[in-house]
């Protein structure tokens, strides 16, 4: 026959066994007759801490995604056309064409590009170069702006963004204003637009 006390024994023997590899507590019992008396015991602490990159342009929510895509029009106006008057666009997060960035990641230096498919065009075979967009940088709210990668016709350009000099963290932000060069006397049409007519940017950033 079993006895209940042979069962009750290893029961207990596994529950010591599991509470022990489990913890990290410690404990010391001192006794004796020194001055003073002392005892200490350990306690260990672990922090994880995620990889994480986050870029915004234009309309965001830091640390968290957002999927509106801003527009930035220019009107040229007809006495204006290819005098080399810089034309101010409306749209953006902000005003005038205004839109703002940010890049921030904590592993390193991260490599920062823009691409476009191709010059505007306004389906109808004509085409405006985006070496005609100019891109005003000013600082927004960390001591050094946020750079813009060059804009070239159907092609990627790509900048690093170092970190904080001692650590992994880059934190970049700006105020980008778009403005259209207008030099050129180009053919009536709308050129590019929301996704259409290679008039969209790609903006992309990687971290190791």
């Amino acid at each position: 026959m079993v006895t209940k006390k042979t069962l009750v024994a290893p029961i207990l023997m596994a529950a010591v066994a599991t509470f022990s590899s489990g913890a990290q507590a410690e404990s010391r019992f001192v006794t004796g007759t020194g001055t003073p008396l002392a005892a200490t015991a350990n306690l260990d602490f672990t922090v994880t801490i995620p990889k994480f990159v986050y870029i915004r342009i234009g309309t965001g929510t830091n640390a968290a995604n957002n999927t509106t895509v801003d527009n930035i029009v220019f009107n040229v106006p007809a006495a204006n056309i290819g005098d080399g008057t810089a034309v101010t666009g409306t749209g953006g997060d902000l005003t005038n064409g205004q839109v703002t960035a940010r890049v921030l990641g904590n592993n390193g230096t991260i490599a920062f590009s823009s691409t476009t498919l191709g010059p505007l065009n306004n389906g109808a075979g004509d085409t405006i170069s985006w070496s005609q967009m100019n891109v005003a940088v000013a600082t927004n709210t960390t001591t050094t702006a946020l750079a813009h990668p060059a804009l070239v016709d159907g092609a990627t350009t790509s900048i690093n963004l170092a970190p904080t000099s001692g650590t992994k963290v880059t934190n970049l932000d700006a105020r980008w204003t778009f403005t259209y060069r207008n030099q050129n006397v180009v053919p009536a049409g709308t050129y590019g637009g929301v996704n259409t007519r290679n008039g969209r940017v790609t903006y992309a950033v990687s971290m190791p």
